[in-house]
């Protein structure tokens, strides 16, 4: 049996500010004690992002889309994400550095990446963090099956409602967003 090495919060923060001096360093997260590198949004992705935050705004001008925030995520996993987006009143992070409080968080979003930690990372373990961390809404744009899940009605344990749609379709973010996302424009972004 081989034993996995814990990482301690500290030890990955530090990791975490070193490879961030590196132009091309891939995101560093830390869920179930372990730390998880993402690669960052670019081309098709970055473009996702780009929309989105535009159509948020358009809908809230005193909210904003931040791209790459990094949140505690301070359940029982002790850990850091860093969602592609988190939605967000515009002075919510002021002061709180990389690794900022989920409190007042709206919405996060995670679309995937080609990498293959993409399915237990944005699937499995994403809804579960967020959905304990007690995020409103998580919203996943899903690239490899063209869809889109709206999850909400976070419980603590996990998202009570999961809505999910074609791209093509219209659906609704439901409070405290509150904005219905026509999602044709997501075919434009396909790998």
């Amino acid at each position: 049996m081989v034993e996995r090495s814990v990482l301690t919060q500290e030890a990955f923060e530090d990791l975490a500010r070193h490879a961030l001096r590196v132009e091309e360093a891939p995101w560093l997260e830390f869920l179930d004690g372990q730390p998880v590198f993402k690669t960052r949004p670019y081309g098709s992705r970055g473009r996702i992002i780009e929309w989105l935050t535009r159509l948020c705004v358009q809908a809230e001008q005193d909210n904003w889309l931040f791209a790459a925030q990094g949140l505690h995520i301070e359940t029982y996993r002790k850990g850091n994400a860093r969602p592609d987006g988190a939605l967000a009143p515009l002075d919510t992070f002021v002061g709180q550095g990389e690794w900022a409080s989920p409190d007042g968080v709206l919405m996060v979003v995670e679309v995937t990446s080609c990498d293959e930690d993409t399915d237990r990372r944005d699937r499995v373990e994403k809804p579960r963090a967020y959905a304990e961390t007690r995020i409103p809404v998580y919203l996943l744009i899903d690239r490899d099956t063209c869809e889109v899940k709206v999850h909400s009605q976070p419980d603590g344990v996990r998202y009570e409602q999961v809505v999910t749609v074609p791209y093509g379709k219209t659906v609704e973010l439901p409070d405290p967003v509150g904005i219905e996302l026509d999602t044709e424009p997501l075919k434009n972004w396909v790998r």
